[in-house]
């Protein structure tokens, strides 16, 4: 079977993007930028994004096109005889439909809201009710069950389309309106009333919020955001290197993609936040921002259920273009693993993904007395913490290893693959940095990560996390390490 390809270049840009823009560029970005010295911050986070972020998604682009399959496959089919990288490949199958376990709720969520704005719901409500109508939905199972089967459909009926005339055709539509929403919203955020204190919050840098949260938690921040908000790692992004042609070096696609991804982000913070100071309000509520903190201020502004609607409608698009990405990885496995069609592979990943997501759902209401990891936690937030903390880093550290170890693809292989095509060249002159400098700064990364987590809920569960992180970065060294007996 002749695999698909990508129709232009900027369906390739577009869909890779929209991979990558979620939920966190919306919330996450602007609070941490604002809690972190503004601009002061976004400088430290854009270094990180150049000296980090770009060359693991190079390394994964380069691992796609040079396989042109999955990462259900492509280890299968680039690595040597008599090695052990094969087993990675499940980081990236579990990574994808663990994210989709628990992201098609939040897309639940986001086109319940975006309905609920256009319906007019918030107009003229108080405070109470606002924050009512986000405990009422969460504790609705039929309701957030309805909606998260409803975002699974319209990704699984686009998917099914095909690549050139499914995906790449409406996610560019999605995709453009989405930063024709932001750009209209961001205007409209920044002339309101007392938006000026808002903006000098957002961009102006201040030293002493970086002195009072301490240089080295600002530094890692910046580090984990940039780190994460391109979504390497679990092969969601390598699969669209896997439909590219030779034409275009992938260093100049992976800078193109990480600033729109940047461009959104930032954008966010100016609908966010001036808009927060132009109520009275400090943008530091992390997830119920979204839900009760500007719900509140557009039941409070003239035009409020269309301001409304529309950044509930922008939310929607950055939630389902991931979605759909993420979706397309999905069918794919099946596609190579079993040699199914493409509307048999679509059927049985709908029917999986909605019975999978089940779990997260109800662990907001049926389930909620399952605290997976300790008070107040939900099943969704185990989810998050297996992909975030876990599978994310652990096989970004993977195509590292693989990219530069001479038992694996190999620096000539990679360098030859990044770098074919007109456009920006990758630099042979990093394959030590490549090869050391980021595998430390991601190890880093992850077991800094479980600390952070576990170090308040006493010195022995922590040291019995600790063991967990340090068995699962084993088993990536395993993979890199290791060799099989070879068959006679």
């Amino acid at each position: 079977m002749k695999r698909e390809s990508f129709g232009s270049r900027l369906g390739f840009i577009l869909v890779s993007a929209g991979c990558a823009i979620g939920i966190g560029n919306v919330w996450k970005f602007p609070y941490i930028c604002g809690a972190y010295g503004g601009a002061a911050f976004i400088l430290i986070y854009l270094c990180f994004l150049v000296i980090l972020g770009i060359p693991v998604l190079v390394s994964e682009f380069a691992v796609g096109r040079g396989s042109h399959v999955s990462v259900a496959k492509c280890f299968d089919r680039l690595a040597p005889e008599g090695t052990c990288w094969k087993p990675l490949k499940y980081i990236g199958i579990i990574g994808c439909y663990m994210l989709m376990m628990f992201y098609t709720t939040v897309g639940g969520w986001m086109l319940y809201y975006c309905f609920k704005s256009l319906r007019g719901d918030f107009v003229g409500a108080d405070t109470e009710a606002v924050t009512g109508a986000f405990s009422n939905m969460m504790g609705d199972a039929p309701t957030m069950i309805l909606w998260m089967v409803i975002v699974c459909v319209i990704g699984f009926i686009v998917c099914f389309m095909g690549l050139q005339n499914g995906i790449e055709k409406i996610t560019k539509v999605m995709m453009s309106a989405l930063l024709i929403i932001m750009l209209v919203l961001a205007v409209h955020s920044v002339m309101m009333d007392g938006a000026g204190e808002g903006i000098k919050f957002y961009l102006i840098p201040d030293f002493q919020k970086i002195r009072d949260a301490g240089l080295g938690n600002v530094i890692f921040a910046a580090l984990s955001q940039s780190f994460f908000t391109l979504s390497i790692g679990i092969g969601a992004m390598l699969i669209f290197g896997s439909y590219l042609d030779k034409s275009r070096s992938l260093t100049g696609e992976a800078v193109s993609i990480t600033v729109l991804d940047t461009f959104v982000a930032l954008t966010a913070g100016f609908i966010i936040i001036p808009a927060c100071f132009s109520y009275g309000i400090q943008p530091d509520a992390g997830p119920s921002l979204i839900f009760i903190t500007l719900p509140n201020i557009f039941a409070k502004m003239s035009g409020g259920a269309l301001w409304g609607s529309l950044f509930f409608l922008f939310l929607s698009f950055a939630a389902i273009s991931t979605i759909i990405a993420v979706f397309e990885n999905l069918i794919a496995f099946n596609m190579e693993l079993f040699g199914w069609n493409r509307k048999k592979s679509v059927l049985v990943c709908a029917i999986l993904v909605i019975l999978l997501s089940l779990p997260c759902v109800l662990g907001f209401n049926v389930w909620s007395g399952i605290q997976p990891l300790g008070e107040g936690s939900t099943i969704m937030d185990l989810e998050d913490f297996i992909v975030s903390n876990n599978l994310l880093p652990l096989g970004s550290l993977g195509y590292l290893l693989f990219c530069t170890r001479k038992n694996g693809w190999g620096w000539d292989n990679f360098i030859a693959e990044a770098n074919a095509g007109a456009g920006m060249k990758f630099p042979k002159s990093l394959r030590g940095y490549v090869a050391y400098g980021i595998p430390a700064i991601v190890i880093v990364i992850y077991l800094k990560g479980y600390y952070d987590k576990f170090v308040g809920m006493g010195t022995g569960v922590l040291a019995g996390w600790m063991i967990v992180a340090l068995a699962l970065l084993g088993f990536v060294f395993y993979c890199a390490f290791g060799t099989r007996k070879r068959k006679r």
